[in-house]
């Protein structure tokens, strides 16, 4: 099956609908699918729901999204560096649903996995666990969370090869792996794709067999907050 395609706007035809539900890797700006994200705004794609950690910034990542109101609803840990997505979220313009951040992770990578629901600890006697189902076990009480199944998942690689084997580089692997795999369709920016078999198969990082479609392109890597000291004079 080709997986390589020439661009975003061409690795995402056929897979975008209003009202679909898309799974996006990156944390803050690191490893986010910048390419993939300007396609869908570009499609006009609208009414959508985000799992993903943040949304970015204001002008870049999912802010972009936000800025022409194609998202209807974010599945996120973190609010903060993004002025817009506030605003939306308390001028009630934006349904957000908080889940802590090893929960949003573990509920992608279970949705990956076929598991549908799983018990945790982290939220019980808060907000997090208002409607959701308790249980005890061994006397501790735990909520149960359920699994993330997105129509779409896309995400952001270092590289990969012709089959869709990944490998990421540094702190870009976040959330990338669990989005990967918890979408139905998942579709990958990568900064090289190389040849079969070139990659050592003990440095893949995620397993073709989640992968459909691959586009190579040049990315912008943006600093979220710059932070330098004067220069010491001689």
């Amino acid at each position: 099956m080709k997986k390589i395609y020439p661009n975003a706007a061409a690795a995402l035809d056929g897979l975008l609908h209003d009202g679909m539900f898309i799974a996006a890797g990156g944390f803050g700006l690191c490893g986010i699918p910048e390419l993939l994200l300007d396609a869908i705004r570009d499609a006009g794609t609208k009414d959508l729901t985000f799992a993903s950690n943040n949304a970015g910034v204001d002008d870049f990542g999912i802010g972009i999204l936000l800025q022409t109101r194609q998202v209807k609803k974010m599945i996120s840990s973190y609010v903060g560096e993004n002025a817009e997505f506030m605003r939306q979220y308390l001028s009630g313009e934006l349904e957000l649903e908080f889940n802590p951040q090893g929960t949003l992770a573990e509920r992608m990578r279970a949705g990956g996995c076929g598991i549908p629901g799983f018990y945790t600890k982290t939220g019980v006697g808060t907000v997090i666990a208002e409607g959701k189902e308790h249980k005890d076990f061994n006397g501790e009480t735990y909520i149960m969370e359920e699994g993330i199944f997105a129509d779409l998942a896309i995400v952001k690689a270092w590289k990969a090869d012709e089959t869709g084997n990944l490998v990421f580089r540094k702190t870009a692997r976040n959330f990338n792996p669990p989005a990967a795999m918890c979408g139905k369709v998942c579709v990958v920016e990568v900064e090289e794709i190389v040849p079969k078999g070139s990659l050592d198969p003990d440095h893949i990082h995620l397993p073709g067999i989640y992968v459909h479609r691959i586009i190579q392109g040049e990315h912008e890597k943006r600093i979220e907050q710059r932070t330098t000291r004067k220069k010491e004079t001689a």
